[in-house]
């Protein structure tokens, strides 16, 4: 492994009963950088964040965290581990039978480090990063928008002062300006602190504003015999210009070919 990942995936693959989701994957993620993860659905994005914290097994291949192959760690250092990355969850996963503030405090209070005065002061503090006045505090899920459930899951996930930030579509179903405060927020949350990102996403606004790199992954069912899953690999304004069609087509939102692909199917 290069010294400077702090994630890395080494041949890596998930099979979940006859279906392979991803194979061969080969990827090394260097402390700081923001790595957006795109792609068609269903072709392994989601799965690829679990892996990183270890919330999925690869069926063959290696996750290691700062050179260490989380298959070999213990449930407890594995806990510990997982204190250290922050999951901004696709529809936010709040407990709703919370409020906002028990929601952003769960962790704290897990980790078991901080005095109750302490934790108060940290969601509060978290609270106000991501734009949520003192009074959303005793509010529970079920009265929030879609946008401010998002922000008090992303307040949840910092609480912790996170070293590794996941980020599983954390613009979908937000509205263009929601969109653009998610967008923000990210930035800031770089820009604040010594964070490695990886942000799974369709939002091609998410993807050049945030991202330093750019992956791009194509389902197993599309590829040829031997070709790689990751079809690019590189800085977000290299898309455009990328020597793959498929790459094109993807950020352009072209569906011409696939459209042709399926009258030919059904002919």
């Amino acid at each position: 492994m290069s010294d400077s990942s702090i994630v890395e995936l080494r041949g890596v693959g998930v099979r979940f009963g006859s279906q392979q989701v991803l194979a061969g994957i080969d990827l090394a993620i260097a402390p700081q950088q923001t790595v957006c993860v795109i792609g068609e659905s269903g072709c392994g994005k989601t799965v690829l964040l679990k892996l990183i914290v270890a919330l999925l097994r690869p069926t063959v291949g290696d996750v290691l965290f700062e050179g260490a192959s989380l298959q070999t760690l213990a449930e407890r250092d594995l806990t510990k581990l997982r204190l250290r990355v922050g999951f901004l969850f696709q529809q936010a996963a709040l407990f709703d039978s919370l409020t906002v503030f028990d929601n952003v405090a769960f962790g704290l209070r897990a980790k078991g480090e901080l005095r109750e005065p302490e934790i108060a002061a940290r969601v509060q503090e978290r609270l106000t990063e991501v734009g949520l006045p003192k009074t959303a505090e005793s509010k529970m899920p079920s009265e929030l928008s879609g946008g401010m459930r998002k922000r008090v899951g992303l307040a949840r996930a910092l609480a912790l002062d996170p070293d590794v930030m996941l980020y599983d579509e954390p613009t979908t179903g937000l509205d263009p300006i929601m969109t653009d405060v998610i967008n923000e927020l990210i930035l800031q949350t770089r820009t604040r602190r010594p964070v490695t990102s990886v942000i799974v996403t369709h939002e091609m606004r998410t993807v050049m504003k945030c991202a330093t790199r750019v992956v791009m992954l194509y389902p197993l069912t599309r590829l040829s015999d031997g070709e790689s899953q990751v079809i690019y690999d590189g800085p977000p304004d290299g898309l455009a210009t990328a020597d793959d069609p498929r790459v094109r087509q993807f950020v352009e939102g072209d569906a011409r070919e696939r459209l042709s692909e399926a009258a030919a199917n059904e002919s």
